[in-house]
């Protein structure tokens, strides 16, 4: 059975953004870059919200080649071979290949084809993810922490939701950045 996984990277007070927008600070270098690669080769599914999209769907026109970084080539590889669903009221329907538009979050939906998926299923971004915490459906949770703190901003959690966990694994890089998977204790 699949597993419905949230990842982020974030400053170490828990934003994925500082309060102007600004991420920047958390930008992966190519170790942990190919570390996230190793992570997304499971997913068959992204489930972006509409601001994710807008810095994600980057990766379908990227340029790839012999002149790229080899995590870039990578990731941009991951992404365009897996199925990609945008949840947003907002956007026109994507035109980009292997895209779906939802007009809305349906928590016992995207549960359902997740159970049903051969592959993992990630959910992307912190908006839509807090639907996904609210709901209960999260399964595994892979937070990439930055050592620098910006004070305020986009949250990578949602508040109001309590959730136990289990820590299952924890990786360091030489730049700092600490990876936690935990998972949720059913």
């Amino acid at each position: 059975m699949a597993r419905l996984v949230y990842s982020a990277i974030a400053s170490l007070d828990g934003f994925i953004a500082d309060s102007d927008g600004d991420f920047t600070f958390a930008e992966p270098d190519a170790e942990v870059h190919a570390y996230i690669n190793d992570l997304s080769r499971g997913i068959g599914t992204f489930h972006h919200g509409r601001r994710t999209w807008d810095v994600m769907k980057v990766w379908q026109d990227l340029p790839t080649g012999p002149d790229e970084p080899p995590e870039m080539n990578d990731f941009a590889e991951i992404w365009r071979s897996a199925d990609k669903v945008v949840h947003s009221t907002t956007i026109e329907p994507p035109s980009t290949p292997r895209t779906t538009l939802e007009r809305g979050f349906d928590a016992a939906a995207v549960r359902a084809a997740t159970d049903a998926a051969v592959r993992d299923v990630a959910i992307d971004g912190p908006t839509l993810a807090a639907h996904a915490f609210t709901a209960g459906i999260v399964d595994d949770v892979h937070l990439f922490l930055h050592p620098v703190l910006v004070g305020s901003g986009l949250r990578a959690l949602p508040d109001g939701v309590r959730l136990d966990l289990e820590l299952v694994h924890e990786c360091r890089f030489a730049c700092g950045v600490v990876h936690l998977h935990h998972r949720v204790r059913r």
